[in-house]
């Protein structure tokens, strides 16, 4: 399995298998399986009420905890210093471990500075050993970064081949953070699996679209989290080790950027704003 050294010194896997919509009764047996195949980093959040499942099936897999990464996302409203650090606690709890691999800030709304501030805290006691933030545009992350001792490690971000991040992607090097990507099959959207440009440069590897387009994001250095509920999907997301994609091929793919969210649109819309601040009514 590929690493890639956070700007901490920590190693993190460059693949992992992220359980966004794996329903809290399904996330052991994913979980239980993902690691079965090979998966060494799990991706799980507050908001996505499975954090235990993900728990249990580490503790069940027979492998050492060391050798799992596990990335966890503190939640709106659990933002602000004394929330974020009880929910920081309930986590630990929750997924029955002394110590998360990467803890990052859910979304760029609400007290978030004082959300850091816990991350922080927490990280310098070694209950996180690396920190950073999600779905954070220029704008903000460079706010953040500029404001607290402990840079961000990584900013997870909507990305896949139709939003590559391009732009963001040069401002997160200024402060050695990685793109982590989620969504890199773009659930989908855009008739993904179906893309004929994809397709037949899949063809000339013998690898499948979903290959082709997760080996594109592993090339240019994003960590990514493809999610399957499905042991045999979880195999072929995983199996990309063996083949790369020439300078052509990659240059061609970087042709189907449409530079813009196809998932849940941009956090810098008003519109988009005003759907958060009412989750936090």
């Amino acid at each position: 399995m590929k690493e890639v050294k956070l700007n901490n010194g920590v190693m993190m896997p460059q693949i992992g298998y992220g359980v966004f919509q794996v329903s809290p009764q399904e996330c052991e047996r994913c979980v239980s399986d993902a690691i079965k195949v090979g998966y060494r980093m799990i991706d799980t959040a507050q908001a996505y009420m499975n954090e235990e499942g993900v728990g249990n099936a580490i503790q069940k897999s027979g492998v050492d905890r060391k050798e799992i990464f596990v990335v966890s996302k503190i939640w709106m409203t659990n933002y602000g210093y004394e929330k974020a650090k009880t929910s920081i606690d309930n986590s630990l709890r929750l997924m029955k471990t002394d110590y998360i691999d990467l803890m990052l800030l859910h979304q760029p709304f609400a007290d978030y500075y004082g959300a850091y501030r816990a991350m922080e805290e927490a990280y310098k006691e070694g209950k996180l050993r690396a920190i950073g933030v999600s779905n954070f545009y220029a704008d903000r992350f460079i706010d953040l970064a500029n404001n607290f001792e402990v840079k961000p490690a990584v900013n997870q971000m909507e990305t896949h081949v139709f939003c590559q991040q391009e732009d963001l992607q040069k401002y997160l090097k200024e402060f050695d953070t990685y793109l982590m990507a989620w969504g890199p099959l773009a659930e989908g959207k855009n008739n993904f699996f179906t893309n004929p440009i994809l397709e037949q440069i899949g063809k000339k590897y013998g690898k499948s679209v979903a290959q082709t387009a997760l080996k594109y994001l592993l090339q240019k250095d994003v960590i990514i989290i493809p999610k399957s509920t499905h042991i045999e999907r979880m195999q072929q997301n995983l199996d990309l080790f063996d083949f790369e994609l020439s300078k052509e091929d990659m240059e061609i793919i970087s042709s189907l950027d449409e530079k813009h969210s196809l998932v849940i649109g941009s956090h810098q819309n008003p519109e988009v704003v005003k759907f958060f601040m009412s989750i936090l009514k």
